[in-house]
């Protein structure tokens, strides 16, 4: 049986002691020890804290193989993939490179016909579009066939990925954090944010060769930034200081108005505002609507939305991805309500790690997102598998903490090597392929195998961390607002608070009344709070995992709590 525990961080002492010395109130000094910060520098996000391209190993070879190209007017093709990341990356680098006058387009991949990356395929189609120079974002780190088939053509390539290598990298300039001889600090780093770093390289070289003119200055790099920290959250990359620092920058231009008028369509289309924006808008709201994309149909929609110049164009993007995203939406409704009829909890025994399901007429674009599911209702890795139109089966899966996913794929790949024909991805999201569905069978056994092995049952622990009680003077819409300013995520977990309610009243909202909101009291305050997806009876009294938000109303703002555990006290 899976143990819960309701953990408070721990505070380390000095660091909270120099965070109030420098300064910091005690509720910020507090979080911000709590998680990892040390000194008042690691709360701040200056761009002079940035770290510097130079440590990214590769990266002058890669600066000079493109301001060449640059140079000689040569064809560039940015090859990207499918994922938000990965369209904040092209359109990052479309829009950099051609500040900076060079000649570019884009090439990415079909979720359904081409897979995942850069393949030979790809690259004889930059070949016919005259490609001198090939340049990936989010992809690439083990495309050896890609690689080779660019050499045959005497093509250029340079890979630029933050994945995790194999045991053996392509033959060609690789500028990624996580390659072996790389002593970048941020390993983090997202592919949005490797490639900024790329052509950041690449105008601090053409500036040395006074490249630039009073007709064509060099650009200044921070207008891309509202990209950067979209696609940094988007690909819920570890928010270390140096990400922290981008995505901080990136909001605060998207705050003032300072974004791509693609940035501002989907705003407009998701029905947020971006003066208010947050990271959680990122994640949520502007994020799932390029994703629909790459689920549903071709990402070029996506990225042209994020390239163009022309507001009206701008809208017309976003309103087909605000449309896509809809439908996804309904697909995956439906996909979860299949999987509960052939998932029901009895089905799961105790001892079981991990899930694994699959239907035919599932949609392949959409399992990732129902993995996910899967994983936050029984707390357990999960992979779901859908065919695609090869004839191959397509898998994605999701994790929980203490599982590196890709790390459980490669060694089902070692032992069991006639299952998966191809895998990859991060620790808490991988991707595999089938050549045909009776191998299912034979990867859950094997799957579980692993799983149990790498995860045994003393580690096998829900557990909730959460920042203790929070005092009922703090419980305001000041303090949501000021929470709000600051940058969370993977790694640097938003703050979230643990105390006794109870329950004033309670009532079903949505349009299929499929939603509880919930009136609870705290020490005398009354406080609102909605449950999405719950319409059963909430008990009188509870202890609660919550997180204070502002809600943005017809121009109002109203404090509300969000609830994310709850144990009833009887």
């Amino acid at each position: 049986m899976i143990q819960t525990t309701i953990h408070t961080r721990s505070i380390p002492q000095e660091a909270y002691q120099n965070l109030i010395d420098a300064g910091m109130d005690e509720l910020f000094a507090r979080l911000f020890s709590a998680r990892g910060c040390a000194t008042l520098q690691e709360t701040q996000y200056d761009m002079r804290q940035l770290l510097h391209f130079s440590q990214l190993a590769n990266i002058q070879a890669a600066a000079r193989t493109i301001a060449d190209a640059i140079k000689k007017q040569e064809k560039i093709i940015i090859v990207a993939d499918y994922d938000a990341d990965g369209a904040t990356a092209c359109a990052v680098a479309i829009r950099f490179l051609r500040d900076m006058g060079a000649m570019v387009d884009f090439l990415v991949p079909s979720r359904f016909t081409d897979g995942y990356g850069i393949t030979p395929i790809l690259v004889d189609k930059a070949y016919q579009q005259n490609a001198s120079l090939l340049i990936t974002v989010d992809n690439g780190i083990n495309a050896h066939a890609a690689v080779k088939r660019a050499k045959e053509l005497n093509i250029k390539i340079v890979i630029t990925d933050h994945h995790l290598p194999g045991d053996t990298l392509p033959d060609c300039v690789i500028v990624n954090p996580n390659q072996h001889e790389c002593s970048f600090p941020c390993k983090s780093t997202a592919g949005v944010g490797v490639i900024l770093y790329v052509l950041i390289a690449v105008r601090s070289l053409l500036l040395q060769e006074d490249y630039f003119t009073a007709n064509r200055p060099a650009p200044n790099w921070a207008k891309y930034l509202d990209l950067v920290a979209i696609g940094t959250v988007a690909d819920v990359v570890r928010l270390e200081h140096n990400n922290r620092i981008l995505v901080q920058q990136g909001l605060k231009r998207i705050r003032e108005g300072k974004m791509q008028v693609g940035v501002k369509a989907l705003f407009a289309v998701a029905k947020c505002s971006f003066q208010a924006a947050t990271t959680q808008d990122f994640g949520f709201k502007i994020a799932p609507r390029i994703n629909a994309a790459g689920r549903l149909e071709t990402m070029d929609i996506g990225i042209k939305c994020l390239i163009t110049d022309d507001f009206d164009e701008a809208m017309q993007y976003a309103e087909e991805l605000n449309r896509l995203n809809q439908e996804r939406q309904t697909i995956q409704k439906n996909m979860i309500e299949q999987v509960n009829q052939t998932l029901p909890d009895l089905t799961l025994s105790h001892h079981q790690r991990t899930i694994c399901a699959y239907r035919e007429d599932w949609h392949e674009g959409v399992i990732g997102i129902v993995a996910g599911k899967l994983r936050e209702r029984f707390f357990r890795p999960a992979i779901v598998f859908a065919p695609n139109e090869n004839g191959e089966i397509r898998g994605s899966g999701r994790s929980i903490d203490g599982l590196h996913l890709r790390d459980a794929l490669d060694a089902i790949a070692k032992r069991y090597p006639h299952i998966m024909s191809r895998f990859g991805g991060h620790a808490m999201a991988a991707g595999l392929t089938l050549n045909h569905a009776e191998q299912i069978t034979d990867f859950q056994a094997a799957f579980e195998e692993i799983v149990q092995e790498m995860l045994p049952q003393e580690k096998w622990i829900h557990q909730f961390n959460t920042d203790g009680s929070l005092s009922k003077d703090l419980i305001t819409i000041q303090t949501a607002n000021l929470l709000a300013q600051h940058v969370w995520g993977q790694g640097f977990a938003a703050p979230s608070f643990y105390d006794e309610f109870t329950l004033e009243n309670q009532t079903l909202v949505g349009k299929e009344k499929n939603h509880s909101k919930l009136t609870l009291n705290k020490d005398g305050q009354s406080l609102d709070a909605l449950l999405f997806g719950y319409t059963e009876q909430f008990p009188p009294r509870v202890r609660a995992i919550y997180q204070l938000y502002v809600n943005h109303f017809k121009n109002q703002e109203y404090l509300q709590i969000k609830i994310e555990h709850w144990e009833a006290i009887e």
